[in-house]
This record gives C-alpha cells, structure tokens and sequence, in this order.
C-alpha cells in the first residue's frame, strides 16, 4: 500500500479561464505514478466572484459550474462536467480526491434586507453596543439562476449573525445581526482571538440555527452523491463552532456509510491552541501543523542562525503526529497572500525531506513547488510586482523515494545546531535511506548502521553528491552533505530501479 501523500491542486493565483480541471484530468495518471495518494482541490462551487472566484467568497454551494450566476456558468477551473471528468480520472488512477469547504460565510447576496444590528468593536469582538441600528444590509441569497435546483432554501438575515457592511445607512465595520439566535452574542468554541473570532467576514453563518444545521447536512449530502470524493480539506474552522463539524462530519460519514479522510485549516502557531481545538471535536479530523511550518520559514530565512536540532519542537507532529498533516506552503502562506510566510527555495527541498521521508504525519504538497508559478499582484508597497515561484526539481525525486525508500523504523541524529539526519531502516521487503541535511557548511554524519549492513555501497538518490560511500565491517560509514543543502543516501544497487 502506498504511502499517503497529498497535492494541494492548485494555488492563489492559479489562473482563470476553466484550466484547472482539464489540467487535473491530463495530469492524473502521472500524478499516480510519480506516488501521489491523494489530491485536494479548490472550493469547486460558485463564488461572488463567479468565474473569476478562487472558491472562498462562497455563494453558492449547489452551483458546481452548472448555473449562469455572477456572470458565468463555469467556475474558475471549468464547468461541472469538466469537474466530474476530473474527479473521476483521478480515482480511476487510484488517487483519492479531497474537496476544499468554505462554510463559515456567504458573499454576494442576491438582494438586501432591512435589519437590525450592533455595532462591534473589531479589537474585541465581545464589545458589543447597546445601540441597536435600523439598517439594510445584502444579507439574502436566493439564487435566482439556479431557481431552486436541488434546493429550495433561502438565506436570509435569520441564517448570519454578522455582516460587515451596511447599504443604508452606508458603514463599513463588523456588525452584530439581531435574530432569534444572537441573543447570546458570538457563538462558542471558536478562537479567542480579537475576544471572540466567531466573525471573520462578508456574512457570517449562524450555525446555532437549527434550519442552517439542516441545510448544511442536506447538501453535504447532495454533494457525496454528486461528486464521488473521498474527503475534505475545512477552511477557516477557528471561526466556526467546534460543535458544528463534529455533527456534520459524523453525519456525512453516515451518509457514506465510510471514513472521509478530514484536514481542517486552523491556523495557529501554538500547539495547545490546536491541541484544545483537537479535543473539541473529538480527535475527528487533522490539522495542518502550521506551527512546523512557521520553523520552516524561520530556518530559511535564518540560515545557519536557526537551530535545526529543534526544527519539530512544539509542533503538532511531534506532540500528535496521527492527526498532523505536513506542509511547506499552501495558498494563504504563499507570497502577498494574507499569511504570507514563504519558504525560501534553498529550503524547500530540506523541509520537503523532513515531510515527505520521515514517519510521523501526512505531507502535503504544494503545486507550484511541483509544477512552478508565476504572478503578478499588488505588493506590500501598493505597487505592481511579478512574483516567481520555481519548480524545485527535488520534489518528484523526494515523492518517488517516499514510497520506496521511507520504510522501517525511524532514527535521529539531531545531535547539532547546523546538520541533523535520520535513518530509516528499511524491512526485511523494503529498502531504507539516510537523510542528511545542513543549514550551512558542507558537513557530514558518522552513522552506525549495523553489521547487516556491512560493506554497502550508498549514493545519493537526489544526485546532489556524485561519490559513492561504503560502509565498514561494522556498517558504519560518514555520509557526506553539501552546504545548506540535503541528501538522501541510499543502496547503490536500487539506484535507477523503480
């Protein structure tokens, strides 16, 4: 059985024009030959944006490209068919398909209504005012192309509990719904951030509405029969209540009659935060470990300074590795995103290694550091800038040597600041390797791999270093590592064989 391994199929910036799903149709069986297990794809519905819509201004969840609304029948990355041809070559190629679900808001209502509000202080969601607003917000989604296909239920002001604009009088700012559900302010088990971040944007869903609760159900539904995926990919689950996917996980699975394989985005840097959101939902889901991500983005933009011994410590995959998922960037950390933390190139293939080679946690892939980007978008100063994002050539080498060589039981040599290994020690069906990274000099390891393993010869699989190294009588040899660099040290005679 392979190992499983994930492909984030898409990025911010991947660009308009329905490519995106012929791309993953073409794209399948090599993906499944290079040792791809799995794929996430983008929000698959229609967006406020409509074919221009990365997928999270949500609009509508029964549009898959099907209906003329926000001014196109397709979606950014093509037409319901062109989705279903997609999702099916993949599995045909026995790759599972995970989905991407955005359910904390709604954007681009249909029409306004009149309405009640409270003004909210934006530093501490809790202050709320005692002033209560007469006012018309577009809080009223009915869909008109779609003309209740699949689903008859509108969305009105009963179904949000914040909008953060109003139409008259016209104000801008975070405002508390008056409905039957807010009597109690913000709902609970979200992150504490901001004194409450139930409240992110556009307007925010009231899951505390029974009718919400039962719409969410019938469509989670409605899509499993619709689209044959094998999972999702939460968005933004901080902002919603821990309650909720715990009831809607348990019953799209019940739908299913199977697991479908969860990863939830809660981005927090701190372990416990993450922990305490684990606990919440009964361990039912994954988290992507955004705190090892953060290191990874501090060592690349150290360098030698960055202590690499301590690159898993307070991370997700060490404290839980059976509910991390493992990534080197993704759509909101890549650059001018709003939680831009890039990883420096140099890196990338050392982070790659730590993921993808190692036992504890799932990867995740990023595309462009498989197939390369390239953008333009405002920087940070408001001006127009290009933004390159090379295919770093390790990575289909890093995904092969995955599933043949990351096998048997895991041993660290994270004994120094600026070089660290480990080795995987193979069965007795499967080879192993030695990983050596440094995060500055050209260094090296001396590594005891047991009279088993007795005057072998090893090369490096990345083709980094060009020597040959054997080991002694005793199986121990010095394996070698060029400067802020990684190889993957393997037995000469499975070089080539695939």
């Amino acid at each position: 059985m392979k190992k499983a391994t994930i492909l984030q199929f898409f990025h911010w910036y991947y660009p308009d024009g329905g490519k995106l799903w012929p791309e993953a149709t073409e794209r399948a069986s090599a993906l499944a030959e290079m040792g791809i297990t799995a794929v996430w794809l983008p929000p698959p519905y229609k967006g406020a944006s409509g074919g221009y819509s990365v997928g999270y201004d949500s609009y509508d969840l029964f549009d898959l490209g099907e209906f003329e609304q926000k001014g196109s029948r397709a979606t950014k990355y093509g037409d319901k068919e062109e989705l279903l041809k997609a999702v099916n070559t993949l599995k045909e190629n026995g790759l599972e398909v995970y989905l991407d679900v955005v359910l904390n808001h709604k954007i681009g209502a249909d029409e306004t209504e009149q309405i009640q509000v409270s003004r909210v202080d934006p530093d501490d969601r809790n202050i709320i005012s005692s002033e209560v607003i007469e006012a018309r917000a577009y809080t009223r989604f009915t869909f008109p192309g779609r003309k209740n296909t699949y689903s008859e239920y509108i969305w009105d002001f009963h179904s949000f509990n914040g909008v953060d604009y109003l139409e008259e009088p016209r104000e801008e700012g975070i405002f508390k719904i008056v409905n039957d559900y807010t009597d109690d302010g913000w709902g609970d088990e979200v992150d504490s951030e901001n004194g409450n971040y139930d409240y992110l944007m556009g307007a925010n869903i009231e899951f505390r509405n029974p009718a919400v609760m039962e719409e969410l159900k019938r469509w989670v539904t409605w899509l499993m029969e619709t689209v044959p995926s094998d999972g999702f990919r939460l968005d933004a689950v901080k902002h919603i209540p821990a309650w909720f996917f715990k009831q809607w996980l348990d019953h799209a699975r019940g739908t299913v009659q199977r697991d479908l394989f969860t990863v939830a985005e809660y981005w927090s840097h701190d372990l416990a935060t993450l922990q305490n959101y684990l606990e919440l939902v009964d361990d039912k889901l994954m988290l992507f470990d955004a705190p090892l991500h953060l290191n990874f983005h501090h060592a690349s933009q150290q360098g030698k300074a960055f202590d690499l011994s301590k690159i898993f410590v307070d991370t997700l995959t060490e404290a839980d590795a059976e509910h991390s998922v493992t990534l080197v960037a993704n759509h909101d950390t890549q650059p001018l995103q709003a939680l831009e933390t890039p990883v420096e190139p140099w890196f990338k293939p050392l982070a790659y290694c730590l993921i993808l080679l190692r036992e504890q946690g799932v990867p995740c892939i990023f595309y462009p550091d498989l197939f390369g980007a390239s953008y333009r978008d405002k920087g940070h100063d408001g001006k127009m800038c290009r933004i390159e994002m090379p295919a770093i050539r390790e990575i289909p080498l890093l995904i092969r040597a995955r599933q043949r060589f990351a096998n048997g039981q895991q041993t660290d040599y994270f004994d120094a600041p600026d070089c660290i290994a480990f080795v995987r020690e193979g069965t007795a069906e499967e080879p192993g390797c030695i990983v050596v990274l440094s995060n500055s000099a050209e260094n090296s390891k001396s590594i005891e791999l047991g009279e088993k393993l007795a005057n072998k010869q090893y090369q490096d699989y990345l083709g980094i270093r060009q020597e040959i190294v054997v080991t002694d009588e005793q199986g121990k040899a010095v394996f070698p590592v060029n400067a802020s660099s990684v190889s993957v040290w393997v037995l000469k005679e499975f070089m080539g064989k695939e």
